[in-house]
């Protein structure tokens, strides 16, 4: 078990997360999200646009499920109710990724196949159902997986600076919140408000994956003795 190999590992997951998510979110499924009566074939064609989006969040998925089964052997040390519970939260997290591209195929093919006729109301059903996913997964899950849960570990195993983890442990919950309030209506979806909130949950994200890719884990006796449990069995083959 090589610790550093996957720190770095994991931080590229993260950093991958970022890479995927924000360019279909905010532009690849615009045409869609912006212009739902396009279900009934109006408007220009988003197949590409959305098609794109969907690949780039099936690598987002896969992203998600390395930045917790990657680093389990090693966050099992510190706690192993912990680092399963992550594993577990970024699957949920999956889950309703997946609810999200698969309302946004279905939106394509309904247009595609010229299902949908003249009902507009189908369209904006798919977006809604999209939208809805994204708060519970990206939303919630995100905010109990990496910021509490995460944020927790690494602030406990000191594997990466406290200052760093309490963005986390900062972040997630502020993330949760905002996504409750859109669910009872307090405030809108994308309003200014739930994007502050998310600013936090975001630094920690990124910054907890850039750390891993140029330091790796903090040093600590855990570490140097998986590491050194490498180097023997090395020795021994």
């Amino acid at each position: 078990m090589d610790t550093r190999k996957i720190a770095s590992v994991t931080g590229w997951f993260m950093v991958v997360t970022f890479v995927t998510s924000i360019p279909a979110y905010f532009f690849l499924y615009a045409p869609v999200r912006n212009n739902p009566d396009s279900i009934t074939g109006a408007g220009a064609d988003p197949t590409a646009s959305v098609a794109l989006g969907a690949v780039l969040e099936v690598i987002l998925i896969i992203a998600q499920v390395g930045t917790a089964v990657v680093p389990y052997a090693v966050f099992r040390r510190y706690s192993e109710a912990l680092a399963l519970g992550y594993v577990a939260a970024r699957l949920v997290e999956c889950i309703f990724t997946a609810i999200g591209i698969i309302s946004l195929l279905t939106f394509l093919f309904m247009r595609q196949e010229g299902t949908a006729g003249t009902d507009a109301a189908l369209g904006q059903a798919f977006v809604a159902i999209y939208d809805r996913a994204f708060l519970i997964g990206p939303g919630i899950f995100a905010g109990v997986a990496n910021g509490m849960i995460l944020g927790y570990l690494m602030y406990r195993s000191r594997l990466v600076p406290r200052g760093m983890a309490m963005l986390g442990l900062i972040g997630g919950p502020l993330l949760v919140a905002a996504a409750i309030a859109v669910m009872f209506d307090v405030i809108d979806h994308g309003s200014a408000v739930q994007a502050v909130a998310t600013i936090p949950e975001a630094l920690w994200e990124l910054s907890f994956g850039i750390y891993l890719i140029v330091k790796g884990f903090r040093p600590s006796p855990i570490l140097a003795e998986l590491d050194s449990g490498l180097v023997a069995r090395g020795a021994s083959a």
